[in-house]
């Protein structure tokens, strides 16, 4: 290659110079223009959250340092559309190729193969590489090669390829930009943070750092104090015990693997000196990097997982479209206490532990039989680290969705939870306030302590403490009734469509969906037109500034979720701070400020879509039948399916 060759770096979420094999790839071909592009036009329902923008940001400008430091700046456009956005670059500064890191995601599957296949009809030499997975989703098969369905089985079979160290590529030490310049908007014009929304961000950096050499430092602390005892505080949901690092690795910041070959040195050298803890705290924690490639994995093979269940009985569930439930459980008025703790930390930090994660969303489908897209959409809009291949992969696991998910009979019990994972009621008494004066014994379930119990810790359920919105009984039963629907339902469409058999399905689930911003009634004497809004946080003068995520709102909450003397008034809330989901849905939508959205289905993006666009990466990859793609009610649009991926292939390979 030329060294006169122009290539433009354009930058998604693999925002870092270390281990960057797009990057790497164009500096030692030439001059390089960096780009990254946000079009949130492009991103539709899934637009990110508050939290989730205010980190990209961040994790920008930091991105932009480190890059003139080398010599070339970080090109930040603001589109309608990105490819066209490419090829103004391409135009401004004669680049004779663009390239980029592959992602995953049902948009980005269907951007990605739009873009490049335009690109190529114009002439433009597109390249893409793997800077996100330890093993590309088309490398795992199984003996037959067909697609894993259990996670085990995938992880085993990844772990077994593994036949020398994950290597990762160092930072160029030069880059050299092109001769002609190209404008550069604003940060602040990006639109990434508005103005009603930085009171609430500023608290964010007191417990983060983005940006990928904070990341580094992350990873370093985790690795050389933290991991060794992971397997024993990784359960624990209050305080800093588990790595911290998913937003870092949601965003690029942080290589995988880099993050994979310093976990594996780790449990060499503690398998040497036979300390069983490290071993098992490494193998624990690599474990969890197996989940992250899984999700991925998931979504690149059944693309449709965003909204559709992977197991097909799943489409015959009777989902209880209830919004005023809806809403108890997102501002944690659920009236079960370690439920509550958890939706109150996700509202007024953008951040949950994911045992937390699990407890809240099993209730979510369990006990209140909502729909898992709702919860999913939920999380999306609310989480620091919002990830949709891995939102995916934890909503289907809970909803018993996949072959290997929770049994959709299992209901845990949140108390019994709360007495497994908070047993002195400690996290609890920090997000629930209005019942800390309870004591241990009764804190998990205030519903069943005898009057004296309440009325001397000050609670007055109803009041100032919502009664359970459902009864564990009545729940259970509710599931039973709705499993026995589920599988006659199934019967009935088994027999009547002997090609409906399949694991997996293609057509669209049952669910009832809303077009509309839905105005909701209020469902306990709390605030309703605050609905999803951050608590007041007042900035504490004395209190030193913590690193980790659960210190640094502790004091600032003692102020904020005020319980009254007696520990009897309702959760004051600050109307005037931004809400951690504050997302396209109310910039576009501003019908009521009691309103909530309802996420909707993707009917934009069809099934051909997105399979042809998985199929056609940039790489050598066969196509692979899909389980029970023959047995689909219509063999004739399999079939047309399958001939639209042989000949993207075919394509991809001529050219």
């Amino acid at each position: 290659m030329e060294k006169s060759c122009t290539s433009i770096v354009w930058f998604r979420r693999d925002l870092r110079v270390e281990d960057n094999p797009a990057l790497a790839s164009a500096a030692k071909d030439g001059k390089i223009l960096p780009v990254f592009i946000w079009c949130p036009k492009e991103e539709g329902r899934y637009y990110p959250g508050r939290v989730s923008r205010w980190w990209l940001k961040q994790s920008l400008l930091h991105l932009q340092q480190s890059l003139k430091s080398l010599g070339a700046e970080l090109v930040l456009i603001k589109a309608e559309s990105t490819l066209s956005a490419l090829l103004d670059c391409v135009s401004a500064v004669g680049a004779t190729k663009i390239v980029y890191n592959h992602l995953y995601d049902p948009i980005s599957l269907v951007r990605d193969h739009n873009i490049k296949q335009k690109l190529g009809e114009l002439g433009i030499n597109v390249q893409s590489y793997n800077g996100e997975l330890l093993f590309e989703p088309w490398e795992v098969y199984d003996a037959n090669e067909q697609t894993f369905m259990t996670f085990n089985a995938y992880w085993d079979k990844s772990l077994n390829m593994q036949n020398k160290p994950v290597s990762h590529l160092l930072p160029p030490w030069r880059l050299v930009p092109p001769t002609k310049n190209v404008e550069n908007t604003p940060i602040e014009s990006l639109g990434l943070e508005n103005e009603s929304e930085k009171s609430s961000n500023a608290l964010l950096l007191r417990g983060w750092s983005p940006g990928w050499t904070n990341a580094d430092k992350a990873l370093t602390e985790f690795i050389e104090h933290h991991l060794l005892n992971y397997s024993k505080d990784r359960l624990l949901v209050g305080g800093n015990s588990t790595s911290l690092l998913s937003p870092h690795l949601h965003f690029g910041e942080l290589s995988i693997r880099k993050l994979f070959q310093h976990v594996c040195m780790k449990q060499i050298i503690w398998k040497n000196e036979k300390n069983a803890l490290g071993e098992q705290s490494a193998g624990l924690f690599l474990r969890s990097i197996g989940l992250r490639e899984y999700s991925r994995y998931i979504c690149f093979n059944f693309p449709f997982t965003h909204e559709r269940s992977l197991l097909s009985g799943l489409k015959h569930f009777p989902w209880d479209v209830n919004e005023t439930h809806f809403k108890a459980w997102r501002q944690g008025r659920t009236g079960y206490p370690l439920v509550d703790a958890g939706m109150r930390e996700l509202w007024a930090t953008g951040w949950i532990h994911n045992r937390i994660r699990v407890i809240v969303s099993s209730f979510f489908v369990k006990f209140l039989r909502l729909p898992w897209q709702w919860g999913m959409k939920y999380f999306w809009d609310t989480l620091l680290d919002a990830d949709l291949e891995s939102d995916i992969l934890g909503w289907q696991y809970i909803s018993g969705s996949l072959p290997d998910g929770h049994d959709l009979e299992r209901m845990d019990c949140p108390q019994i939870q709360g007495f497994n994972f908070d047993p002195e009621g400690d996290y609890i008494r920090q997000w629930l306030p209005e019942i800390a004066r309870m004591p241990t014994e009764w804190i998990h379930h205030p519903y069943d302590a005898p009057l004296t119990v309440l009325k001397s810790a000050g609670v007055d359920l109803g009041t100032n403490y919502p009664k359970p919105i459902i009864d564990i009984d009545v729940a259970r039963d509710k599931l039973t009734e709705a499993i026995l629907v589920m599988h006659e339902k199934a019967s009935m469409d088994k027999e009547s469509n002997p090609y409906g058999t399949a694991e997996v399905v293609f057509d669209n689930v049952n669910l009832p969906v809303q077009n509309e911003v839905l105005e909701e009634k209020t469902l306990c004497p709390s605030s309703s037109s605050h609905d999803q809004r951050v608590p007041s946080m007042k900035m504490s003068k004395n209190g030193a500034q913590s690193k980790k995520r659960m210190n640094y709102l502790e004091n600032d909450l003692k102020d904020s979720l005020i319980s009254g003397k007696n520990g009897n008034e309702l959760l004051k809330i600050d109307g005037e701070v931004s809400s951690t989901a504050e997302s396209s849905s109310k910039k576009q939508m501003t019908k009521s400020r009691n309103s909530v959205f309802v996420p909707q289905s993707w009917s934009s993006i069809s099934t051909d879509e997105l399979y042809q666009a998985r199929d056609s990466p940039g790489v050598e990859y066969t196509w692979q039948k899909e389980i029970g793609t023959d047995e689909m009610s219509s063999k004739k649009g399999a079939t047309n399916l399958q001939n639209s991926a042989n000949q993207i292939l075919d394509e991809e390979k001529s050219s």
